[in-house]
């Protein structure tokens, strides 16, 4: 079949060829982007008189008509028309003949598919947004459950110093407010309109780029032609910042794996987050936070995919920039797959407080708090430290804890000890001694979370 552009050539294009090249299995997720471009670009040629007002009102009503056949799934795609456009195109000229044609009319699909994408990427950004809000929901409703709840917190993934529980969940909420912060930012990027640059160069024809941007809500238009066929920053950032937010995701999962163990014990997930063993009755495994664990590889994948194909690309256009979409298609479905299961995985998984409590009671993470209060009594910390090293191993080797410790002991240690220190050592009194403008007692940490609520209540709605 003769293909739209074929008039200079003098053979078909390869079979081969033809199916390496095309693009429309994967970019016909463009398609409601690609029909909204064209109505608004068919707009402006009939305003600016480059098409009668008649011929742009039969394109019109072609492309609603194609519009409809896409939501009802009726539209179908034939690789030799190559792209999402071509095949549009091809579509509106059986449906009204070739005045379809006169739609390519002072564009190229250089500037369309970037229009597209534009398009597609801004919305995608913005449901991505609200569902990075619905997550963080979860995670204020389980830590304003959980202020009281003791944990004990790690560093090198060993025993530290106890805090509230709330206070390590709020730790992923203002981690994905920092990734929301980002998404709101690169929407200043994606809101500029390529469509008008042409091939590369512009266009003969007397178009008005401000009009087709108004149409499409665009906040400006790119300034130069040739940047704007070319411009892959924005999809750059998103999958960058798509990478970012799986890495906090991923973080977040392997606790709740590790928290999940027979070992811990601290949390059990909910069974519709869980599988079991084809061979072991008995197991529960927590596939869910597992696989959102292992799926921020793909976006790193795609995040360097994409840097990989622009890093030596001349301007404007290159046919590598094909490779453009489906890194990008997969990364917005990993990230608001990966949202959807989150959000109610952190809603219904049941924390278990009297496992909590009994790891902060059986080690000797309130250490620091003894030194803290050899301070307290005078002494320099250095010192202090040293004291309390030899205490914990005079318990260790005892196989005792440091509340267990008799205050003979204590002071064959320093007569500095006395009897409040009994006070000092419970691991609810340590959580709440750390008073500090972010620590973890339960007043700062309540005080945390009505700042976050605040944030999420009085946040502006990015542009639409």
């Amino acid at each position: 079949m003769s293909k739209l552009w074929g008039g200079r050539f003098t053979k078909e294009t390869n079979e081969w060829v033809e199916s390496f090249t095309a693009s429309i299995e994967f970019d016909q997720q463009l398609a409601l982007e690609d029909i909204e471009g064209s109505l608004a670009h068919v707009q402006m040629l009939g305003e600016c008189q480059i098409i009668s007002e008649e011929d742009a009102n039969l394109i019109r009503n072609g492309l609603l008509a194609l519009k409809g056949k896409i939501e009802r799934g009726e539209l179908e795609y034939a690789v030799e028309h190559e792209d999402i456009h071509m095949n549009i195109e091809k579509h509106l000229i059986d449906e009204i003949g070739n005045v379809g044609g006169k739609l390519h009319t002072g564009r190229s699909r250089n500037d369309q598919v970037a229009t597209d994408m534009h398009l597609f990427l801004k919305r995608k950004t913005i449901e991505i947004i609200g569902l990075v809000d619905e997550v963080q929901l979860a995670i204020l409703r389980q830590s304003k459950s959980n202020v009281e709840t003791v944990i004990p917190g790690y560093t090198h993934l060993q025993r530290a110093q106890p805090i509230s529980f709330a206070h390590h969940l709020m730790a992923y909420f203002w981690m994905l407010e920092r990734d929301k912060e980002r998404l709101i930012d690169s929407l200043k990027r994606i809101d500029v309109l390529p469509l008008g640059a042409g091939a590369l160069a512009g266009t003969t024809f007397a178009i008005n780029r401000e009009r087709v941007a108004q149409l499409l809500g665009f906040e400006s238009v790119y300034p130069n032609s040739m940047d704007a066929v070319s411009d892959r920053d924005f999809i750059l950032e998103f999958l960058s910042i798509a990478s970012i937010i799986m890495t906090h995701i991923s973080r977040l999962s392997e606790e709740m794996v590790i928290w999940s163990s027979q070992e811990f014990g601290f949390i059990e997930l909910d069974d519709s987050f869980c599988t079991g063993s084809s061979i072991m009755p008995q197991k529960k495994n927590p596939d869910v936070p597992e696989l959102l664990r292992a799926k921020t590889g793909r976006t790193y994948g795609n995040l360097m995919g994409l840097l990989t194909v622009l890093k030596g690309l001349p301007l404007a256009y290159n046919k590598d920039m094909q490779e453009d979409k489906e890194g990008m298609f997969d990364t917005v479905k990993t990230v608001e797959g990966t949202l959807k299961l989150l959000a109610p995985m952190i809603d219904t998984m049941n924390v278990n407080v009297k496992a909590m409590r009994k790891a902060v009671a059986e080690d000797y993470s309130n250490a620091t708090d003894l030194a803290d209060y050899l301070v307290t009594k005078g002494m320099p910390f250095r010192e202090a430290h040293s004291v309390v090293g030899r205490i914990v191993l005079r318990a260790i080797q005892q196989k005792v804890y440091l509340c267990d410790i008799s205050m003979d002991e204590y002071q064959s240690f320093s007569e500095l000890i006395d009897e409040d220190v009994y006070d000092v050592l419970k691991p609810e009194n340590v959580v709440a001694a750390r008073n500090s403008e972010g620590g973890t007692s339960q007043q700062q940490v309540r005080k945390q979370i009505e700042l976050a609520e605040t944030r999420l209540l009085k946040k502006e709605a990015p542009v639409t």
